[in-house]
């Protein structure tokens, strides 16, 4: 079996317990506008333009078939993202990596040969193996069958997801790993659905589900000034928390604006905005709000 990976980031410490190696996987259910991780929403492969390492040789034009790559007046490469078919001819001609295309095709195997690279770091640490994306989700089969394999192979694992999913997917996601990364990000249904494009109610209803089935589950909220770090949806998130008894760790994650240089980058920068972390003083009194709660929070994962 294969599946779509646009990233493998090794030694993480921030997608779970330990040292982790995290497979970033492509397809996401919902549209975040703040995504840090912009590329990962279509499930396709994607043509990534880095205007800073062009050194205008041109060499992309000259190998686009389908002639979507110009200069413009500045003689700056442009690229027409409606004639482009991602065939990958520019970034083989580039010997800059200025053109990139995101998203390649992997086998379980090749995956699991990455993985198997720090294996003495889990081992040392309590570490594993995390997958993210995206949403892992998107691709339940290549995601179950990468879990599988890990389990075989003596290899924990986390699932990190946005919790948008219908018909059992995410129970049996669950079933196959040893822990559960939920990102809550909006109580509010018509808030959530603004700010990320779709309701959170079947979100809520999937955790809910889980958190009684009692797999290890650890919370995770993005805070973005001005959509969810205001003291009503902090004191609904908290009570929603405490009613499902099982869950005892929150991860804090503060808003970045990475995600917007990334999403120029792949033709897509109008499609998201820009925001700004809570202070450090609000920060501060979001994580005593949790702990004052009885949950052990930790900020960045």
């Amino acid at each position: 079996m294969t599946g779509r990976i646009f990233d493998i980031k090794r030694y993480s410490i921030h997608d779970g317990p330990g040292i982790r190696t995290t497979i970033f996987l492509k397809g996401c259910s919902l549209g975040c506008l703040w995504c840090h991780n912009p590329e990962s929403i279509a499930a396709g492969p994607e043509l990534m333009h880095w205007l800073a390492r062009c050194v205008r040789c041109y060499s992309c034009i000259e190998a686009c078939p389908k002639s979507a790559i110009a200069k413009d007046a500045a003689g700056a490469v442009v690229v027409d993202r409606d004639k482009c078919d991602v065939c990958g001819k520019c970034a083989e001609a580039c010997l800059y990596d200025a053109m990139q295309v995101v998203g390649r095709e992997m086998s379980v195997d090749e995956v699991l040969e990455e993985a198997e690279k720090d294996r003495v770091f889990y081992e040392q640490s309590g570490g594993g193996v995390t997958l993210s994306g995206g949403d892992p989700a998107v691709q339940s089969a290549f995601a179950e069958a990468i879990l599988d394999a890990c389990r075989a192979r003596g290899l924990r694992t986390a699932v990190d997801t946005a919790g948008f999913t219908k018909n059992g997917t995410l129970d049996r996601l669950a079933a196959k790993t040893d822990l559960l990364l939920f990102d809550l990000k909006l109580m509010d249904d018509a808030r959530h659905r603004e700010f990320t494009g779709v309701s959170n109610l079947l979100i809520h209803d999937n955790l809910e589900r889980l958190a009684a089935a009692g797999p290890e589950i650890w919370v995770r909220v993005p805070l973005v000034h001005g959509v969810n770090d205001d003291d009503d949806n902090i004191r609904r998130t908290t009570k929603f928390l405490l009613s499902l008894k099982t869950v005892r760790r929150v991860g804090l994650l503060p808003y970045h604006a990475g995600g917007l240089d990334k999403a120029g980058r792949i033709g897509k920068g109008a499609h998201f905005r820009r925001f700004e972390p809570p202070s450090e003083e609000r920060l501060a009194a979001i994580e005593a709000e949790f702990r004052r709660a009885g949950f052990e929070v930790r900020r960045g994962g």
